[in-house]
């Protein structure tokens, strides 16, 4: 078991995550920024290996506009090098990476311009995975879509659609089940039909329930990934006190993840702490963790 965060530490000083507008767009800001978000992707992860928090989302927003038609810049070829090391960091230290697109990339959507965006912004996320040299244990996550007034059509064109990507982009991409529109059961139906590996999400499960309890969900869950795709990924995270159902908390409860570890075993999985204070949490769940014989240390 690997513990990580997504995207963001607020502990370096830094962010691999920056942007800038799109009508500022030239290929010397791009290149200044992919170097800056590169350059502080390393210290994030260099973070990471000293605290053994072996398990990172790297951000979507690494390479800006690199899926939209202004990006005629062969960033790939520019910045070959030193997404290589990264990688190399990356493999030296066992880590483990996923990647997330934006609620936008819509697999199932009705719409083929859509469909086609959202295409191109999965090839680009597998081509960071593929750049830095990592296995098929490295994913890209999404949410199946939209229900579209007609779920099982939706669900139906997902399926459909799924079959036609490129095996550049099914080799990487899990499905989690969401907390509003597709529950965990209608996610490993879908899988049936693909076999395309489910992340769980533990807090939209408490959200979106389709009936199974924690154990039941793990395994099922975990059944659905192959040895190249590495143990299940589980996203977790709790409810925000006074929020609307699905609001994320601001930092994690020891005592309910303690808890979650103790019911969830004997599964072994890689946590992704989807707490917003980030690596704060992360470090917690740490210590927490490292009484827990699954958990792995480097």
């Amino acid at each position: 078991m690997k513990i990580g965060y997504p995207c963001i530490n607020r502990s370096i000083g830094c962010t691999a995550n920056s942007t800038f507008r799109l009508a500022s767009y030239s290929e010397e800001r791009l290149i200044e920024t992919v170097s800056k978000n590169l350059c502080c992707l390393r210290k994030i992860l260099e973070y990471n290996a000293a605290h053994n928090l072996l398990f990172f989302r790297i951000s979507s927003a690494i390479v800006p506009f690199a899926s939209h038609p202004v990006c005629a810049f062969d960033w790939r070829t520019h910045f070959k090098e030193e997404f290589t090391a990264i990688g190399k960091f990356i493999k030296k230290h066992d880590m483990r990476i996923s990647m997330h697109p934006d609620q936008f990339t819509l697999i199932n959507s009705p719409d083929e311009e859509i469909f086609g965006r959202s295409v191109r912004e999965l090839d680009y996320h597998c081509d960071v995975l593929d750049l830095m040299g990592l296995d098929t244990s490295a994913k890209v996550q999404i949410h199946v879509g939209g229900g579209y007034g007609d779920k099982p059509s939706a669900m139906k064109r997902f399926i459909e659609r799924y079959a036609s990507l490129s095996t550049k982009i099914k080799r990487r991409l899990v499905v989690e089940n969401d907390d509003r529109i597709y529950t965990l059961a209608q996610s490993l139906a879908i899988h049936e039909k693909t076999g395309i590996p489910v992340l769980f999400d533990v807090f939209h499960h408490s959200v979106n329930c389709s009936g199974e309890k924690l154990h039941d969900a793990l395994r099922k869950a975990s059944a659905t990934w192959r040895k190249p795709d590495g143990i299940l990924m589980v996203d977790y995270s709790i409810q925000k006190s006074g929020e609307r159902a699905g609001v994320h908390a601001e930092s994690i409860d020891i005592k309910q993840f303690t808890k979650f570890l103790r019911e969830s075993r004997p599964f072994d999985f890689d946590v992704m702490l989807e707490i917003k204070d980030k690596e704060l949490s992360a470090l917690k769940a740490h210590a927490a963790a490292s009484r827990d014989g699954r958990y792995y240390t480097v």
